[in-house]
């Protein structure tokens, strides 16, 4: 990590204003970083350095000139669910080999109009489908931690696993990344980054490889929380071409941090204490609680009855959104094409040859519960649910509770092939169990890093908000990162 990698996005903001280096030098330095790490980490599925150095050169006009942008000459990486006009785009799946769009996404766009340079695609789980980084075709990322003492590869989170493991090792600046069960927050939790899932409607979905289409949001992963706040009001927009998108001023976030937190209320969910949760989360958690405390918040108790019911709704709500999404891809127009003896047998062959395992899986299950005999049996009570565990939200921010306290993973990052996981989909399933009410009630979620566990590796605390009132978690969350501290791995690639 050389010391231009090593700097904040608000450290790299400042210094480029002050001329004390150019964006090109900027960019020049994490060129070099993914140069040397790439192969270690496998973080990048494409790397764009031309275009980079383009960027950054008219970065450095801007500059000059003084018409700089909020994020003028700040190298990114972009999650390959992105839309990245004439970049590759394939969510990091066989079925999608070659494609390149001729458009850009709305989020990237954003970032590009405030000044961003965009370093590349990430990695990640294929169709956002995993926790774990290990489902993408182009093979799994290398998280940047190790164990004490140990040289095991481990898993870096997923979907978002790229997105998490090139901003802890200084491959890029900042990344944008996505969230449709916990795909910001558990990887972010698993490296020692800061990650947020705004709320439902905050950022455009209008050129994101759609998932599950009322689950799925954008958001960032960064090396702290003010860099999180400066790269989500980027990002964050109303957009004509996504109808879900809402019609609200995008607030100055990183003006939240600092913040008193004297008259806040949190609340700490009882149900979220599970059987079987490990010493170390439960520790951290009540120590989370302490540093609020001292900070001068109110802590509460408070019920969230329906959240025993979350993880069974959400694998019918998104594998049912999925297979509905992921009919689109068939060999026609765009991206692999297996040929066949007629048209039908050529759709059977490409999505057989195109799409891995877990895909499949979450297709077929999806197909399934929206069947004709199952419909109501499955999806429309899953959905009930969903409105359930929304309104359990509701109440208790009804009752003055500001924000919600609550662990994000129940363990630390595991082994890459896990054999426990890998042979029982359902245990994988369960990494989300604390992430997932979030995206089913449309809340934002904050990932923040608040210490190491016995075997030296981060853990982070999750803090759930109301409806656009993310500055009230950016605020929180930097109390919380000013008592646990900023965590970075030994470096060993």
């Amino acid at each position: 990590m050389t010391e231009l990698t090593s700097l904040t996005i608000a450290e790299a903001r400042d210094k480029l204003k002050a001329k004390a280096f150019s964006a090109l030098e900027l960019t020049e330095a994490y060129i070099a970083a993914i140069d040397d790490a790439n192969e270690k980490i496998n973080a990048y599925v494409a790397v764009t350095p031309e275009k980079a150095r383009e960027m950054a050169k008219a970065s450095d006009a801007r500059i000059a000139a003084g018409k700089a942008g909020a994020l003028e000459g700040i190298p990114v990486g972009v999650k390959d669910l992105f839309a990245t006009e004439g970049v590759h785009t394939q969510a990091c799946s066989h079925v999608l080999d070659g494609f390149k769009p001729r458009y850009e996404s709305t989020v990237t766009q954003n970032l590009w109009n405030d000044g961003a340079v965009m370093l590349g695609k990430l990695n990640m789980d294929e169709f956002a489908m995993g926790s774990s980084n290990e489902t993408s075709y182009y093979g799994n990322v290398i998280n940047p931690w190790r164990e004490t003492g140990s040289d095991r590869a481990l898993v870096p989170g997923g979907s978002s696993g790229g997105s998490a493991a090139a901003v802890a090792a200084h491959l890029c600046a900042g990344a944008t990344a996505t969230d449709t069960g916990g795909s910001i927050r558990q990887p972010a939790a698993f490296t020692g980054t800061v990650g947020i899932k705004p709320t439902y409607g905050r950022c455009s979905r209008w050129g994101i490889v759609s998932y599950a289409s009322s689950l799925d949001q954008a958001g960032p992963i960064a090396r702290d929380v003010r860099d999180a706040a400066i790269l989500l009001k980027s990002m964050a927009s109303v957009d004509a071409k996504d109808t879900t998108s809402v019609d609200l001023p995008v607030p100055d976030y990183e003006a939240a941090i600092g913040q008193s937190l004297k008259g806040l209320k949190i609340g700490i969910p009882r149900e979220y204490r599970v059987e079987g949760m490990p010493e170390e989360i439960e520790k951290m958690w009540n120590q989370g609680i302490a540093w609020l405390k001292a900070a001068g918040a109110e802590i509460v108790d408070i019920s969230l009855p329906h959240t025993k019911y979350a993880l069974p709704a959400y694998y019918i709500v998104a594998p049912a959104e999925a297979s509905s999404n992921l009919a689109r891809y068939d060999g026609v127009r765009y991206g692999l094409r297996v040929d066949g003896k007629d048209i039908a047998d050529m759709y059977e062959k490409t999505r057989a040859a195109g799409f891995g395992m877990e895909v499949k899986r979450r297709i077929l299950i999806g197909t399934y519960v929206l069947s004709a005999g199952y419909y109501d049996a499955y999806y429309l009570k899953a959905q009930k649910v969903r409105t359930l565990i929304k309104r359990d939200f509701e109440n208790v921010f009804h009752d003055g509770v500001d924000a919600v306290l609550a662990p994000i993973t129940p363990s630390s990052a595991f082994a890459i092939g896990d054999e426990e996981l890998a042979a029982d989909p359902v245990k994988m399933y369960l990494q989300d169990v604390f992430t997932i009410t979030v995206n089913m009630a449309g809340l934002p979620g904050l990932s923040v890093p608040a210490g190491l566990d016995s075997k030296g590796l981060p853990l982070g605390l999750q803090l759930i908000g109301k409806p656009f009132e993310e500055e009230t978690l950016f605020k929180t969350a930097y109390a919380i990162e000013q008592a646990a501290g900023k965590f970075t791995p030994a470096k060993w690639w």
